[in-house]
């Protein structure tokens, strides 16, 4: 089976999708990439084969534009209404218009059987519908945006569809959903279950990782990441938020902060340990708690270990995500700057997180759910038989996830 994935130009839209290409690629299936150079080092990174097409996007740019200086988004503007938070799809309505000749001219040669993307990739489903192949999304986390977005960017790619002869913007055939059940939203679009497994690349577990983490270690460790967010973030809240955090007594902070921002933000106290950014998945076995930005990536990583989480979110999809982690009972979230700023608030939530028992137990409930849900080499056998059946006359399925 030939799979064209098709990705957004965001590393962190694409990296979820890894796992399930390394089952398909396991079970002996042509897995190639096609995306902008933004997402091509996470294809060389991850072993797999891309085509580059256009320039680079460059998503950090994108959300600075505009953003006054010494603010971050949070301060800039609250977080968007549900009702207005489809928006997010017309920004990627443009994009897939701007790509789609140079995208369809891939797929025509390549002549995939089913083709794969993160759930605001809309060429995927234009040339999917043109090529009579089925298109299955791939979900990064609590998922608020995806279906509104579609919704909201249909009419705006009508015209478009009417030229090419298609009734509409399809909907995916299938829509993986990798969060536990628990941490979903209720009555939101359903999806097909697939494992999340931690990934975002590989490296050398550093020897600091397991020093002094033996019986009477005596200290909690408490992992911070801001993502790709940082710049975001500014140096003053980053720096306030790290003394914050260092001043509960008996925790020791571990900090992805790369340079320039380690050096801009000055010294640190001494319980805090500012590392190179590398894979979270390398050193969250030996933590106690997470604070982060509210990143699919970060927040998933820490559900599959098992962490309680304190959410500090800035942009679209951190939002919700906080708010279920918080719903769960497996974290707490504020989604106000006066909150975020506030040292008293966030200091009080960390105790909380690493004293009372019930947020630890909530973090290992939605760890089991997790490493229940069907692995990836299932859902690749189970996507092997949708195309199959795609491929017989009169017998196409929009079905999948039948094993359990």
């Amino acid at each position: 089976m030939r799979v064209l994935v098709i990705s957004t130009p965001v590393p962190t839209h694409f990296l979820p999708l890894v796992p399930l290409l390394w089952a398909l690629r396991a079970a002996g299936h042509e897995v190639t990439v096609l995306g902008q150079p933004d997402v091509l080092g996470a294809v060389r990174a991850g072993g797999l084969t891309g085509i580059r097409i256009g320039e680079s996007f460059d998503v950090n740019a994108m959300l600075l534009k505009g953003l006054p200086e010494d603010r971050r988004p949070l301060q800039a503007r609250p977080r968007p209404e549900p009702e207005l938070i489809g928006g997010y799809g017309r920004l990627w309505g443009a994009h897939a218009t701007s790509l789609l000749d140079r995208y369809a001219g891939v797929a025509e040669e390549y002549r995939p059987e089913l083709i794969l993307a993160d759930p605001l990739e809309y060429c995927s489903l234009i040339i999917g519908a043109r090529l009579g192949v089925p298109v299955v999304h791939h979900r990064w986390t609590v998922d608020a945006i995806s279906g509104p977005a579609r919704r909201f960017v249909r009419p705006d790619l009508q015209e478009l569809c009417d030229r090419l002869g298609l009734p509409g913007l399809p909907d995916p055939a299938v829509l993986l959903d990798p969060c536990p059940p628990s941490l979903r939203i209720p009555d939101g679009e359903p999806g097909v279950p697939v494992r999340y497994v931690p990934y975002s690349g590989g490296g050398e577990v550093p020897a600091w990782v397991r020093a002094d983490r033996g019986p009477g270690a005596g200290r909690r460790r408490v992992a911070v990441s801001l993502g790709n967010t940082l710049a975001l973030h500014g140096e003053r809240f980053t720096r306030d938020l790290l003394h914050t955090l260092a001043a509960r007594p008996g925790t020791e902070i571990v900090v992805t902060l790369p340079e320039p921002y380690r050096t801009a933000i000055g010294p640190l106290p001494d319980r805090v340990t500012a590392v190179d950014p590398l894979p979270l998945h390398l050193f969250l076995g030996t933590c106690d708690a997470m604070v982060h930005h509210g990143g699919a990536g970060t927040a998933m990583t820490a559900t599959a270990f098992g962490l309680p989480q304190l959410v500090l979110p800035q942009l679209a999809d951190h939002f919700p995500l906080g708010d279920r982690l918080a719903a769960t009972g497996a974290g707490l979230s504020f989604d106000r700057a006066a909150q975020q700023d506030d040292p008293r608030i966030v200091g009080e939530a960390l105790d909380d997180l690493l004293s009372d028992p019930r947020y630890a137990a909530s973090a290992r409930g939605l760890a089991a759910e997790t490493a229940a849900m069907p692995p990836p080499s299932t859902v690749a056998a189970d996507l092997a038989d949708l195309a199959r059946a795609a491929g017989r006359p009169r017998e196409a399925s929009t079905q999948c996830g039948s094993r359990n």
